[in-house]
């Protein structure tokens, strides 16, 4: 199947006709039981590793005490089932949402887990997460659950969201584009977010060194500098704390610093210049061949004498 490329956003699209007939009902991929069976796999992975790694990202980020967490588009629910490991103490402030979810007997027995829309909760959200969903929604599907979500959003709420953005498939993974298996339509991209939910009252940010992951704030009052790493080093007490858990320890919180650190490092490596870095692979070669250290070893010993 063909796919497009937005020459002022950037975003990749299949045809404008399938996302049509998307819209009118008409899927490429139907989410049956046959469906969720081949993807329940990667489903309980990502819930016990990449999206254990997003929770705690967005919890520091967050300019705001989170006091409800959601999982939006959930799926069967596992990450509910692995912050109920990790995070006993404060498993009850977290939620999730699919509304076309696997058999019962797939899912979760979570009780904060819904069968259903975003809109059938009764209450706001101060955080959330979404992983691995938008790369399967239209356009005009997008928008609609950004819709929904302002609804459910306090003022300052923050959310994760974990997808394969344009830069990303063009450079890393093409293969990420699946319409048939995995139902992916669309590769994302940060301006083209932007326009989408703009008027909806969400600020997007990209995340450093992250291709594959942006941030969504709805109607941020704080003063923001544009660097995110320094949201990070003034994480707010309470939203450490609830990553501390009495039980488990701090094995969430150091998640969190980890991968919002490895990847900003990533991220300042990749903006070096080019004359810079080759510069730095041939001191290590060098320092890797023996008469190049015996050098150093030499001048080293003449200057201790």
């Amino acid at each position: 199947m063909s796919y497009y490329n937005c020459r002022s956003c950037d975003s990749i699209f299949i045809s404008p006709e399938i996302l049509a007939a998307i819209d009118a009902g008409k899927g490429l991929v139907n989410y049956t039981e046959s469906y969720w069976k081949e993807q329940l796999p990667a489903a309980r992975e990502r819930s016990w590793g990449s999206a254990l790694a997003r929770v705690a990202e967005g919890f520091l980020y967050a300019r705001t005490p989170i006091k409800r967490f959601i999982d939006i588009g959930s799926g069967p629910g596992y990450l509910l089932d692995a912050i109920q490991y990790q995070l006993p103490h404060s498993a009850d402030i977290f939620y999730g949402n699919e509304i076309f979810p696997p058999g019962e007997e797939y899912c979760t027995s979570n009780k904060n887990y819904l069968r259903g829309n975003l809109l059938d909760f009764e209450f706001v959200f101060d955080a959330g997460s979404c992983i691995e969903v938008i790369e399967h929604l239209t356009p005009t599907m997008v928008r609609n659950l950004f819709g929904d979500l302002a609804v459910r959003s306090k003022a300052n709420s923050i959310y994760i969201f974990n997808t394969g953005l344009s830069q990303y498939i063009k450079n890393e993974d093409l293969n990420y584009l699946d319409p048939l298996g995995r139902g992916h339509i669309m590769g994302w991209s940060i301006r083209g977010l932007q326009t989408l939910t703009r008027s909806l009252g969400f600020q997007i940010l990209p995340i450093p060194g992250k291709t594959w992951a942006f941030i969504a704030e709805y109607r941020p009052d704080h003063q923001f500098n544009g660097d995110l790493t320094d949201r990070i080093g003034k994480a707010l007490p309470e939203n450490i704390n609830t990553l501390k858990d009495k039980k488990t320890g701090e094995l969430l919180y150091i998640l969190g610093l980890d991968t919002a650190n490895v990847e900003w490092y990533h991220h300042e490596y990749e903006m070096l210049p080019t004359w810079y870095k080759r510069l730095g692979h041939i001191i290590k070669v060098l320092m890797g061949r023996r008469t190049f250290r015996s050098l150093f070893s030499d001048k080293a010993k003449k200057y201790k004498d």
